[in-house]
């Protein structure tokens, strides 16, 4: 091999395009090649690996421990990285697929790359996670203008008039659109602002006609900060100037306007402000618009850089405080109830995952002297009512029915130990989904008395039973990662959703599902899945490195996820799940891919020591 053939071709090749020619020149006389024939073993599982493999010419396919195809892999694509970022060890087996050749570079050349060049370490970040902003976060409360950029505070797609408008007609406008300013635009450059006060003082005061053009009374060239500023820059520099409004620009291009009203939003629309609302609420009009703020809330907590885990916390406990006072609103209204109750959560809400898209899984638990003809009628209406507030306030009725408005989950405490009992001792496929759900059960109000010891019951009776566990096992792999053979995305190939991938059903749920699994193995009753997989790592049910990579997987995956309910909670939409990958870049493309042959690995091992198919 030549150095110039070496440098000709990574040139060319994400990461190493990333590099000094120099550095490529010096890496190349270090390099070495290997030619490997088809169906030969390249390097097996646990094997010691010293080298980073590109390949050059042909393919290769990486297989599990349990004997499974992982990736097919092509020019251009390097493998044993992970090895080389752990502990030296291959997690899987490399075979060539056809004759294939290898440049070989040196551990030692590939450690000191990672160490000395940020973007090419970036590409190998065994950590899988982005890393969060060095500010300060702030998980407990409010979100500080400190630490928010202005594009995660500013009102995007302003109204924007030309200044030949009248300006009878920018004040209809305004009254039809109910804003407070519009901006003045001619060939796409913002000119001037036009507010309130400003027809207050300059038109009304002064007695100007109605057919005054704008430009004669506008504010010319207003000044303007960029997107990327902070929300503190923009306060600051309000005040100092006196202005209620400040317009976007960005590229010469208007992009929004900030107002004092955006950033009192800022500081009202948090965690403890809504919790204390809901509490002083007696509708559901009332506390729907209240509640309504979790989504502009969610948009300013991912502005702040707070993570996932937490955000998932701070979200839920908007929804337990909403649940609470609905609860006591169902008692003013038809009275204390007749027995001891428990009202719980499942699902997401049960878990402290929430985002902001939710439904509503729930249960309740009644005390055993509960006497359906005497008491049915009070709960039946009682879990209606509770139930159809959190409707009102946009967590949508459960399709698969998993709410305590179902009388089969509205039982008394005995009742439901027979149901734990009777899916544990016969596991068909009915009882594995019901078991999947109920097992992230979470008081939410009233008696826990009622739940307590029965769900410790539950797991130890389920750990000693192998036939449940490998039916949940198997259960928890039926949703798998939208990966292909050829390290590229399996979208949705059609309808509303084409082209995207649904990071919640093929991204988070696949490792939610992991950790009931190992939670199960080792009796945790936590139902929190980034503390499932730390506790299941402490209890040895898990290895070190396997809950390492999960969590990492995890952390990318929720994060990318809110990020785009972010983004479109910003630009006025619903926020979803589905996410098109080509709006990444190519380093957030190759993290999400690593992170979803982390899970299909997990699955698979999981899948093969308990005998369960993938």
């Amino acid at each position: 091999m030549t150095i110039a053939s070496f440098t000709e071709f990574a040139s060319h090749r994400h990461p190493f395009d990333l590099l000094p020619s120099e550095r490529l020149q010096e890496l190349a006389a270090s390099t070495q090649t290997r030619t490997v024939a088809a169906e030969k073993v390249i390097c097996d599982v646990g094997e010691n690996l010293s080298s980073l493999y590109l390949i050059e010419k042909g393919a290769v396919d990486l297989i599990t421990p349990e004997g499974s195809l992982l990736l097919h892999l092509n020019v251009g694509n390097c493998f044993g990285e992970r090895a080389l970022l752990s502990d030296g060890k291959s997690p899987n087996k490399a075979v060539a697929s056809e004759e294939t050749s290898l440049f070989i570079i040196p551990g030692e050349e590939f450690q000191n790359l990672i160490k000395n060049y940020p973007p090419f370490h970036s590409f190998f970040d065994s950590s899988l996670a982005r890393k969060a902003p060095t500010t300060p976060q702030n998980t407990d409360s409010t979100t500080s203008l400190i630490s928010v950029s202005i594009d995660n505070l500013m009102t995007p797609n302003p109204i924007t008039i030309p200044p030949s408008a009248t300006v009878m007609e920018a004040a209809q406008i305004m009254r039809e659109k109910n804003i407070s300013c519009v901006l003045i635009s001619e060939s796409d450059t913002l000119t001037g602002i036009l507010t309130t006060g400003d027809l207050s003082h300059r038109v009304v005061a002064a007695g100007r006609p109605s057919d005054t053009m704008v430009g004669e009374v506008m504010t010319s060239n207003p000044f303007t900060l960029g997107p990327d500023a902070l929300g503190f820059d923009a306060l600051m520099a309000m005040m100092e100037r006196s202005h209620t409004h400040l317009p976007v620009v960005e590229n010469g291009k208007l992009v929004g306007i900030l107002t004092n009203t955006n950033l009192v939003r800022q500081q009202a629309v948090s965690a403890p402000f809504i919790i204390r609302d809901i509490s002083r609420q007696n509708s559901f009009e009332a506390l729907n618009e209240i509640v309504s703020k979790t989504p502009q809330m969610l948009a300013q907590l991912v502005g702040s850089g707070v993570d996932a885990h937490n955000i998932g916390r701070i979200i839920t406990n908007v929804t337990d405080t909403l649940t609470r006072r609905l609860v006591t609103m169902a008692e003013e209204k038809f009275g204390p109830a007749p027995v001891p109750y428990l009202w719980l959560a499942c699902g997401s809400q049960g878990r402290q995952e929430q985002t902001g898209v939710s439904d509503q899984d729930n249960c309740l638990i009644l005390d055993n002297a509960y006497r359906e003809a005497e008491h049915g009628d009070y709960f039946k209406q009682f879990a209606q009512y509770v139930s159809d507030g959190l409707d009102a306030c946009g967590y949508f009725y459960c399709p698969g029915d998993m709410m305590a408005t179902n009388s089969r989950w509205c039982q008394p405490a005995d009742i439901w130990r027979g149901y734990f009992n009777h899916w544990i001792d016969k596991p068909d496929p009915m009882a594995q989904m019901l078991a999947s759900v109920m097992f992230d059960l979470r008081p939410i109000c009233g008696n826990e008395l009622l739940f307590d010891g029965m769900y410790q019951e539950t797991l130890e009776k389920a750990q000693k039973n192998s036939i449940f566990r490998a039916h949940m096992i198997s259960n928890s792999l039926s949703h798998t990662p939208p990966l292909n053979l050829f390290r590229g995305f399996a979208l949705i190939k059609k309808g509303e959703h084409k082209d995207t991938v649904d990071l919640k059903h093929n991204g988070v749920v696949p490792i939610v599902d992991l950790g009931r699994a190992y939670a199960l193995e080792a009796a945790i009753e936590n139902a929190n899945t980034r503390e499932r997989l730390l506790l299941a790592r402490d209890a040895k049910a898990l290895s070190s490195s396997g809950a390492g990579d999960l969590i990492d997987a995890y952390d990318l995956i929720a994060n990318m996820r809110l990020e785009h309910q972010a983004k479109q909670i910003r630009e006025g939409q619903k926020p979803d799940n589905f996410m098109p990958p080509a709006i990444l870049s190519e380093l957030e493309r190759n993290h999400l891919k690593d992170a979803f042959i982390v899970i299909k690995t997990m699955q698979s091992a999981l899948g093969h020591s308990h005998g369960a198919n993938i």
